[in-house]
């Protein structure tokens, strides 16, 4: 490994710790923040904008930066994520109402968009590809260990410091990556230097975006109906658009001819659709109806990434001498069987239990995320990198959005928009119980989506 590589690598690892801490942390935060802001009138479906804006802003951004990291450079993009993750989070640290805070963690989101669009893609730019699985499963473990860590040192520092100290923290941490890019990666990657940036595409592309994702999160309503079908019929613009150009923002070819690539993406979409909002709901469910603080809540959490951070690196390696779908189609598999019998909890099951339940649960997900990864980012040419990267990043912060739409809307339905209180813990425990049935059937349609990807070694 010479230097390059091994500033990449330290970089993009320490990248992409931060960004799953925070999501994780800030989820387990949620009770805390719902209790300080009370008497401006907060609500469980206005609560769960605290982690949707932030996913939103960083799904909507995704593309766009990718492609603009293809042209003018991924390090200076990279750089300029960092910075604004980083101010945005003090930001939120100081946030006096919960609609500033909201708006915050918009702007961070877009700090993140920026990394997520970036990370991988310099990895898969400075490694040749018989090393790629396992470095993209040494990046997906520096993500695992921020999902085990955030838990735990978020449920420390909410019980003993306040909420607030979470994104101090966060901004504390967020300078480290951007120093050291600053300081020891030389050079810059920047493969489509010479082509030009769509921008009517982007301005199909990003209120098409919003609109799909905040309608789904407002489906119960008509205005919410309304905004989906105008954001669909955008997304079809935008893809018309995309495969008249020459340059466009995003490959849509990639997608229609590319079946590995197309179907691994369907894989990722599925599966962070059916398992992001996991820690949102489990944090209701162990502070609310169980009972427990932030601290033992976040000691339960921290069960599941633990898994992941275990075998995601070997998952990875394993996917350099075994074909991808194989190994992500058996993670997807467990899954799918874990999150089904999450639906049968109630307000007796055995803590004990849950933890046990959760580490096969964090095993299946580090079966899935880096032979996942390395398919997408093994399927395209390195010209695409940054588009690859930027389109996984995508599926995955969609994913996410996604997973909580369905659990807001599912909570919207069963708890409507109310202050949480005892009176409502079994309508509360109800709307886990459903919403991770709809979860568990998502991901039986994923395993046949990661099985279908076909062949990726030997591929040129």
């Amino acid at each position: 490994m010479n230097k390059i590589q091994h500033s990449a690598l330290i970089v993009a690892t320490i990248s992409s710790f931060i960004t799953p801490f925070m999501i994780s942390s800030v989820n387990l935060a949620l009770p805390a923040i719902e209790q300080e802001f009370q008497p401006q009138g907060i609500n469980a479906v206005l609560l769960s904008w605290v982690a949707t804006a932030y996913l939103l802003a960083a799904g909507v951004s995704l593309v766009p930066m990718g492609r603009l990291a293809d042209i003018v450079g991924r390090k200076k993009i990279m750089g300029y994520g960092l910075a604004i993750s980083a101010l945005s989070s003090l930001s939120c640290a100081l946030a006096p109402n919960i609609f500033l805070l909201i708006l915050f963690r918009a702007i961070q989101g877009l700090g993140g968009g920026m990394i997520f669009a970036t990370s991988m893609a310099i990895l898969t730019s400075v490694f040749p590809s018989q090393q790629r699985g396992r470095v993209i499963g040494l990046a997906v473990t520096a993500v695992y260990t921020g999902l085990m860590t955030g838990p735990f040192f978020g449920g420390l520092l909410t019980h003993y410091l306040g909420w607030r100290s979470l994104f101090i923290a966060i901004f504390i941490l967020g300078g480290i990556p951007l120093l050291l890019l600053l300081l020891f990666l030389k050079g810059e990657w920047a493969d489509a230097a010479e082509e030009d940036y769509d921008l009517p595409g982007l301005f199909l592309y990003v209120p098409s975006l919003i609109a799909i994702i905040y309608g789904i999160s407002t489906l119960r309503q008509l205005s919410g109906v309304l905004l989906f079908v105008a954001g669909c019929c955008g997304l079809a613009g935008f893809v018309w658009w995309q495969r008249r150009i020459e340059e466009p923002l995003f490959q849509v070819n990639l997608f229609i001819k590319n079946k590995a690539f197309a179907l691994s993406n369907a894989a990722a979409l599925i599966h962070y659709s059916a398992t992001f909002a996991l820690t949102f709901l489990l944090s209701f469910y162990l502070q609310y109806i169980k009972g427990l603080d932030a601290r033992m809540t976040g000691i339960v959490l921290i069960t599941q990434p633990l898994m992941m951070v275990f075998f995601a690196a070997l998952a990875g390696r394993l996917s350099d001498r075994i074909e991808p779908r194989i190994l992500s189609s058996v993670g997807m598999a467990i899954t799918a069987v874990v999150l089904f019998s999450l639906s049968f909890l109630s307000a007796d099951t055995s803590v004990f239990l849950l933890a046990v339940v959760l580490a096969v649960l964090g095993f299946g997900f580090a079966v899935f995320s880096s032979p996942n990864m390395n398919a997408i980012m093994g399927s395209v040419e390195p010209r695409y990198l940054g588009i690859a990267a930027g389109s996984s990043g995508t599926m995955r912060v969609l994913g996410q959005v996604l997973s909580m739409g369905i659990a807001t809307l599912i909570l919207s339905l069963y708890v409507g928009e109310h202050t949480i209180t005892p009176e409502l813990y079994p309508d509360l425990l109800q709307s886990i119980c459903r919403t991770f049935a709809v979860f568990s059937g998502l991901c039986l349609a994923g395993v046949f989506a990661s099985f279908g990807c076909g062949k990726i070694h030997g591929r040129k």
